[in-house]
């Protein structure tokens, strides 16, 4: 609802969607700043969970900032229902930007990686 709009509920009583609410969800739905995305290919979550970029704890990143990668290559992780989805890259290139922090929840569509 758009801030200040009213809704009906059961009991025919309207109740106003607060505007601060509203503000700090869309502040956070991980949107990419236009200099990553205008510097290559954002690779986004498909998916819902939390985003590890190394396949254990004390294991090696998958990628790094300047790192060359190819068609296939993992990413990171995003866990989701206790299952590890491994993220491929779906372009070639050097790895521009990592736009997560290790072991932060994720959305669907949220940019995780940039590629150029």
């Amino acid at each position: 609802l758009p801030p200040g709009t009213p809704s009906a509920t059961a009991q025919g009583a309207q109740v106003i969607a607060p505007a601060a609410a509203l503000a700090s969800s869309q502040a956070t739905s991980g949107a990419v700043a236009p200099q990553a995305e205008s510097e290559g290919h954002v690779v986004k979550s498909p998916m819902v969970g939390t985003f590890y970029r190394s396949a254990s704890p004390g294991a090696k990143p998958f990628v790094e900032i300047g790192d060359e990668v190819q068609v296939g290559d993992p990413l990171c992780i995003i866990e989701a229902m206790k299952l590890m989805n491994e993220i491929e890259a779906d372009r070639a290139g050097v790895v521009k930007a990592i736009l997560i922090e290790n072991g932060q929840p994720v959305e669907y569509g949220q940019a995780l990686v940039v590629i150029g």
